[in-house]
Order: C-alpha cells, then structure tokens, then sequence
C-alpha cells in the first residue's frame, strides 16, 4: 500500500513547554578545568526542538513501534512513557499526545514520530548528563552557599526546567541579600560523550538600599518620629554602617507592626497601615517605601476592672492592684502588661493555664475606652512529669537539680521562671533557654519539658593584647565547666605580662556527694611588681604561693553562706642596694624609709598568712554572665591570725541591683566597703596594718582617676628656683600635682566605692558587631590609718648640700613631726629645731642619701587622707571586636582630694589567636 509522506510541525509544544532559550558559550575558566574536553568555539546550545509527526494514511493499525536514537535508555524504557501500542488505530491525535507525553519527561532535546504502513518509528535525541556546575562573578556569597539552593548536580540529566528553577532559587538568594539588580545567566558547554557543564554567569549588582520613607497621613507625629520607630533607615552618610538601611519585605512587614504599636502606646486604638508599598527605582539600585496611615481619634482610659472567674482572687483586690487609672491616655502596652501581670499572679498560685481575656468597649463619643479584664476560671495544676531532652553530655541530674518544683508538687510560675533562670546560668545550653509547659493527662496535670540544646563547655583561651595599666600582656587558660557532665568546673591558667606572672589550678563541684553543698579548692602562684607604678618612691616585688579552699551551704532559694580558708606565703622583697643602708656601722644593713618609701620598710620579709573566711551571699540574678535583672549582695569576713605571722580582721560588703528598663536598657547600681582592723605588734611606722593588706583605690574601680590614684599619700616638694633670681626662697616649691614628686600611694584601713551604670542598646547593626556603650558615675574614697613620720630638709631657704662630718659620713636635716602628721612648732609658731641626721652607708658601700650626692631641700606633705568622696562621671564602649575584645572608658572627675592622680582615659585591648 502506497503512502503519503505528510509532515506535521509541533514547534508549538516545544515552545509551550520549554519557554527560554539557553545560550551557550564556552568560558575559559571551563577549557582550564576540563582538559579532556575537545576544543570548541562559542556556539548555540540546541535550538528548542521542533520535533515532527509524519503520518500515513489515517486509519493504518499499528503492528510495529521502534525507537531510534537511544543511548543511555532502554527504548522499552522510552515505549513506557507514552500511550501509543500496537494493534492501535494510528491517528495524528495519538501521535501528538505521544509527543507531549515525551516532553513531559524532560529526557530528550528532540524527538519526532513517523509511520509508515503501520510501521511506527520514534526518533529520539537524549538530553545529555551534566559534567560539572560552574558559578561565575559571584564575589558576595561564597559558592557553597550558592550551591546549597542548586538542585543541578554533576551526573544528572540536563533540563532546561531545573536550569530555570536553579535561576530563579540563585536571584532570591541574592534578593534575600538586598540584591535586587542581580542577573544570573546559564549557559552550557557542549562537551564530548554528549557530556554539558553548566556555567550560571552571576551579575552581583549593588546592595539595593531604602532610599526614601515617605509617610502620608500623618498628623500627630511628625515623619521624623515615626521614622525613628522603625528598624529600616534611609540610606545616608552617617548611616554607612548600619544594616538597616538595605531593603527586607519581611522588616517592612515589622516596621508596620511598630508604627501600629507606638500608635497604640499613644491612645490612638483605631490606628491603621492603610498600605505599605515599596517600589523599585528604574536602575533597580533603591527602593522608595510609602506608607499610608489613618490615626484615628486619640482616647483615654474610661472605667477598667478585673473581673476574676477564681475562687482564690476577688476581684476588687484585683482591680485595685491594676496600675491603670481612669483617665490616663490608652496605652496598649499598660494592658498587655496588666495581662501578663495578671497571669503570673495566677500561674504563682497554681494555674498553670489560667486565661485572662480583655474585653474593649470603646466610646467614640467621649473619646475613653473601658478595659474589662476577666481571669477566666481554670483548675489548679500539678506537675505530672519533668522531662529532660536534648542532652548528650550532661547528666539528667545536673540538670534535674536546678528544677524549684518536683514532680506531685503544685505547679508555680514563679518557681519555673527560676527554674529557667538557674539553668541559663549554668552556661551548658542555648541562649534563651526557656522550661516549656505542656499539659498532662488529665485538666489539672502539666508536664514541665527542659528540651536543651548543649553548647560547647569546654574553654581554651589565648591571648595577647595591651593594657594601659599592665602594658603588655599574655594569657593563656584552658577550663572545662562541666566536666565529664557533672556540673563540675576544671581550670588551668596561666598569665604573664610586664609587672605581674601568674599561674594557677582550680576545681569545682557544686553538689558535693549529690547534696545542695558546694566546694572547691584552688592552687595558684603570683609574681608582682610595683614598678608600673610611675610615681612610687621605691620598686618592690610580691611573691605569694598558697592555696584555698571553700565550702558553700545554700540557706534558701537566694542565700547561701560561704565558708573558706586561705593559706598564703608571701615573700616581699627590694633592691638592698638601694634601700638598704648600715645605721650605726656594725656592718648589719636595714630598710631605711625615707628612700624606701612609708610603711614598706614594715612588710619586707617572708611572711606566712593563714585566713579562716566566712561569707554570706545574696543572688536573685537572671544570669551570672550578662544579667539584666535581679540583686547580688555579699557580706564577708576575714580573720587571719590562726597559724602564720600576719594578724588583721576584715569585713567588706558589697551589693549590686540591675533594672531592665525596657527597650533593652540595663541599669545597674553596685555598692562596695570594707574595714581592716590590724592586730600586728607597731613596725617602724607604727601602723598595725602591713602596706600589701591595706585597700587601694583608683583605676579600675573608680575611672577617671589613675591606678590607686585616690587615698592617702606621702607627696614630696622640692625647692628650686622658680623665678631665676638665684636664690630658692621658702614658696619656691614645685606643683603638688607634679607626678615625677609623688610617693607611694599608702592606702588606707577603710574604703567605700560606689558605681551607676546605664548600658544604651544600639541598632541590630551595633548588637550584631559586638558594641555595648554605656554610661556611668563612679564614687568613692579609701582613708584611715597612722600618719606617717614626715622629713623636711633642710631650712627652706635653699639648696642644701650635705656636709662631711668627723667620720665622713654625710649628713641632713630632718624636722620633727607629731603623729598626726604636723610640724611641731614652738610657742612662738616657729618650727622647732631639726634634728641632723647621719646619712648611712649602703650594703655595697656607697652612700645611701634619697637623692644620691646631693640632696636638695624638700618638704613633705600627708595628703590625701579623707573620706571626702570622689565623683567621675564618663561614658565606655565595650566592643567584641574581630580582633579580640575591647573595651575603653572616658571619665572627666567632678570631685577629688590634693594629692589624687587623674586619668582621663583608660583602655584595654587583646586579641586571641
């Protein structure tokens, strides 16, 4: 039978099904990474297929299909996929089903069906496999992230679907970056073994940024006000750096909640966002956000009350306790708080599931609102079951321990919101660790749910950095704070920097033998030196090894009592050479004040300090690391005297209190003081307190003023000739405020210190680099204890130049002083005669004198000495940078003493590494 060869075009399927065209190009960032591949040029990819159906004379049964072109498909794999069989009427309608249904399976980049006597032949061209996906151009977002929204994959069938689902997945991640400009093009490379690479061409384009916030309807508050409601800000110089000023659909949808909220705090209940729009400018680099906003009618507050379905509650009492009075402005944000108030109330009593639902009836006419707030009825709940998830490490127990409330007993908000704040605060979990609350098998059962996530416990610290008050300085630490998940604590650490070496070990268990008593112990050594004190008249060094141990008893939910003890041996030591000198020439050398400096000459030596300590301990905080809202107090004794050479008792206090003000203010106000009463036999000085015992004050304390630049002191003033006349008369005296002339701080018996600090939250920018600023007033004094004997040489009226006596000794002048630190002057006001004094020979033989050969005429002066408070005020910034944490502080002093020693800025920053 003779037949027709009609041929039928379906390029309208292909283009209804494929619907863009894929360039292709061969970059020669593929030739370099497919050296096996065969040389190409630049060419297009296969045009969209036009596949064909060439048909017989209609009505010819099939008796046979074949399909032609297959390479990697079986064809009865292919013959599956449609619906033509044999033993059909073959018909153009069939044919063209057949076709779709091969579309439809997005293998083959062409196909075609012809029939010729009933003798079918499917012509297929496979689509070929994808070798590899290459991104390029992209610079802001990494390749990995890219290709985490990719479906395409190496060895996979190549579609020009995926490839347009893979575009469109790229271009919002990029939009999702605030890039909206952003172009991906595909492309494919044609390689051998009907093998593609598959290119996407990135065009990145500029952040897209909020150019202009336009706000019409507006009339109570200005566009200035509102704007400063929002989290997007127009783009701008001074708004460089922050992250808000970039274009985010789900922040304008949060922007709109803000305005409607401060509306709401304002009294307008009617408030509405009419529409928020933003558009796109033509170069697709800004966006232009309107909102249009009805305010409404501003009202106040009309009759409100409590309304309590509880048996426990009346509902006067409630109303009464309710912080809203009629007449007031409406404030949405009063009554969410009366809810949430309303509710702990009821949830401390043991209704875990207690409602309390606000009923609002407002009066247009007289612009108030009545606010009707019903405790509804509910049973009083018990805790079932306490169920702990999510910990691989820690032991049930440790954090089954910190639970206030056990399974059988009445359930307690309060309790569970203590509960929460004592598992935050170990610092084993999640940031915002909250105990969940499920209910139980029956109305008046909950089950209390701790789903913990752990975090790393583990801690091993390096770092390195300057400080103005150390220089230089190295620490290294590693400390597991839970060790083998028990809660426990294990450190090591070591530090080291110009003046001061430390090392020192450390254990902790917080339930001693699974009982609610802690105890640890700790091993430490420590170097110290003086010397990065530039004004001390002598230079020593502090050697302390010892050990310490403590026991802590809980005596209810906030208090615990401390007990410790304290072994030390201590070693002090100066340059002999320097400060030493032979008195009376029988060859034995001693400390000699006047060059040694007040009080020191008294605590050079080995000496073995044994403290017993007992303290007891208030702490409501919600977290020990970063709190924002609770109280900390301590009172603290010391006793040392039971064993070892060092007598004194010592009592200090202090407390702290931090307010969340709202808005992620923290206010905090901390309070400190002490006394040390010496029970040592009178050294030199006759003070019965050792100068390494007493309280020192300044920097970091108090800012504003150096490192214990506050206290009592021993300032000396020289005589020169100010005016260049050459004669030094009796007001020639150089400035009390000259640091090159001042003493060694002496600190004091008594000390009291005091802080107010507010920390300013700042944009998500700021929050999310790690920048806290703050500010602060700091006061303060330190004061107390036996003058010390003073020195003044000679006769003010000039230069004086010690004489050789009979022996050869050099000698000086030295005035007399009364205990209280004052000249002694006769009765008729003059001082009384100086004493001469021999200047002693050194260990090395030299003459020891204060100021070498020659000594010129000074006058000392006690200054210093008062509990007068001191008050800087100032501002810091705290800042986890990159590099390390930083923090600096600028303080300008209000009040001070003659003799203190400011310091305007003070800073510290290290790096770890």
């Amino acid at each position: 039978m003779s037949s027709t060869a009609n041929t039928k075009t379906t390029s309208q399927f292909a283009a209804a099904l494929l619907g863009c065209t894929i360039l292709a190009g061969l970059p020669a960032a593929a030739l370099a990474q497919d050296a096996a591949a065969p040389a190409a040029t630049p060419a297009e990819a296969p045009a969209a297929p036009a596949p064909a159906v060439t048909s017989g004379e209609q009505g010819d049964v099939i008796r046979s299909i074949a399909v032609a072109g297959a390479q990697r498909l079986e064809p009865e794999t292919i013959l599956s996929y449609i619906q033509l069989r044999v033993g059909q009427v073959y018909t153009a309608a069939r044919a063209d089903q057949a076709l779709v249904d091969l579309a439809a399976t997005e293998l083959f980049a062409d196909y075609s069906i012809a029939n010729s006597g009933g003798n079918v032949v499917i012509t297929i061209a496979e689509n070929p496999i994808i070798n590899r996906i290459i991104l390029e151009g992209n610079r802001r977002l990494d390749d990995e992230k890219i290709m985490d929204e990719v479906n395409l994959a190496p060895r996979q069938i190549f579609t020009r679907s995926r490839v347009r689902a893979d575009v469109a997945r790229i271009i919002e991640l990029y939009k999702r970056q605030g890039r909206y400009a952003a172009v991906v093009e595909p492309q494919m490379v044609q390689l051998e073994q009907n093998r593609v690479d598959v290119v996407f061409q990135i065009t990145e384009g500029p952040k897209s940024k909020v150019r202009q916030i336009n706000i019409i309807g507006n009339e109570a508050f200005s566009d200035g006000e509102l704007k400063g409601e929002m989290v997007t800000q127009e783009a701008g110089l001074l708004k460089i750096f922050s992250s808000n000023t970039s274009y985010d659909p789900d922040r304008l949808q949060y922007d709109q909640q803000k305005l409607r909220q401060f509306y709401l705090t304002n009294g307008y209940a009617d408030f509405r966002v009419v529409s928020a729009v933003a558009e796109l400018t033509p170069d697709k680099r800004d966006f232009i956000i309107t909102y249009v906003v009805e305010e409404g009618e501003r009202y106040r507050f009309g009759n409100v009350e409590a309304v309590s379905q509880l048996r426990d509650f009346d509902s006067e009492f409630l109303t009464a306790a309710i912080g809203i009075q009629e007449g007031d402005w409406y404030n949405a944000e009063l009554v969410d708080n009366t809810i949430e108030q309303l509710t702990e109330t009821a949830g401390a009593f043991g209704y875990a599931f207690a409602q309390v639902r606000p009923e609002f009836v407002p009066n247009r006419e007289t612009r108030t609102m009545d606010v009707r707030f019903t405790l509804r009825d509910a049973p009083r709940v018990y805790v079932e079951s306490i169920d702990i998830n999510g910990n691989t490490i820690t032991q049930d127990k440790v954090i089954r321990r910190e639970f206030r409330v056990v399974e059988g007993d009445a359930f307690s908000s309060l309790q569970v919101q203590r509960t929460t704040a004592r598992i935050n605060s170990l610092g084993y979990f999640q940031e915002n660790f909250e105990v969940e609350q499920v209910e139980g098998s029956a109305p008046d059962r909950i089950i209390l749910q701790a789903n913990v996530q752990e975090e790393p416990t583990g801690e091993l610290s390096l770092s390195a950095g300057f400080s103005s008050l150390e220089s230089f300085i190295f620490q290294g630490s590693i400390r597991q704070n839970n060790f083998r998940g028990r809660g426990q604590t294990v450190g090591l650490s070591v530090n080291y920097s110009r003046y001061s070496k430390s090392a020192s070990v450390s254990f902790t268990e917080p339930y001693l033998f699974d009982r609610n008593i802690s105890a640890g112990i700790d091993i430490y050594r420590q170097d110290y030196s003086n010397s990065y004190y530039k004004n001390q008249t002598a230079t020593y060094q502090q050697s302390t090894t010892g050990l310490s141990a403590r026991v802590g008893v809980p005596l209810t939910e906030y208090m615990s009592v401390i007990g410790r003890y304290t072994l030390n041996l201590e070693n002090i030591t100066v340059d002999e050479n320097t400060y030493f000198a032979d008195y009376d020439g029988d060859g034995v050398s001693q400390c000699e004040p006047l060059r040694a400096g007040r009080y020191l000459c008294d605590a050079i030596g080995n000496r073995v300090n044994s403290i017993l300590g007992v303290s007891l301990v208030h702490n409501s905080l919600d977290s020990r690391l970063r709190p924002t809202r609770g109280e900390n107090a301590s009172i603290n004794l010391d006793v040392a005297g039971l064993g070892g050479n060092t007598r004194y008792v010592r009592a200090t206090i202090n407390a702290a209190k931090y307010w969340n003000l709202g808005s992620n203010f923290i206010f905090s106000l901390r309070g400190e003081g002490g006394h040390i009463l010496g029970l040592n036999a009178r050294g030199v000085t006759g003070d019965r307190v050792l100068l390494t015992n007493r309280f020192f004050l300044g920097e970091p304390d108090i800012r504003g003023f150096d490192i214990r630049g506050i206290g009592p002191r021993v300032i000396r003033r020289f005589y020169s000739d100010i005016d260049g006349d050459g004669t030094v008369e009796a007001d020639e005296l150089t400035d009390i405020n000259s640091r090159n002339n001042a003493d060694d701080a002496l600190g004091g018996h008594t000390y009291y210190f005091g802080r107010a600090e507010l920390e300013i939250p700042l944009g998500s920018g700021a929050r999310e680099m790690g920048i806290r600023p703050s500010l602060f007033a700091d006061i303060g004094s330190v004061f107390g204890g036996r003058a010390p004997t003073l020195v003044q040489s000679p006769y003010p009226d000039g230069l004086f130049i010690p004489q050789l006596d009979g022996n050869g000794n050099r000698t000086y002048f030295q005035f007399q002083y009364g205990n209280d630190g004052q000249l002694l002057k006769d009765s008729a006001g003059q001082p009384l005669p100086p004493t001469v004094v021999t200047v002693p020979i050194a260990p090395n033989g030299a003459l020891n004198t204060p100021r070498g050969d020659q000594l010129p005429a000074f006058v000392e002066e006690y200054v210093g000495n008062s509990a007068s408070p001191r008050l800087s005020v100032g501002f810091g910034i705290n800042w986890n940078s990159p590099f390390g944490p930083f923090r600096i502080d600028i303080a300008k002093v209000l009040m001070q003493e003659r003799g203190d020693e400011t310091k305007t800025i003070s800073f510290n920053v290290g790096t770890a590494f």
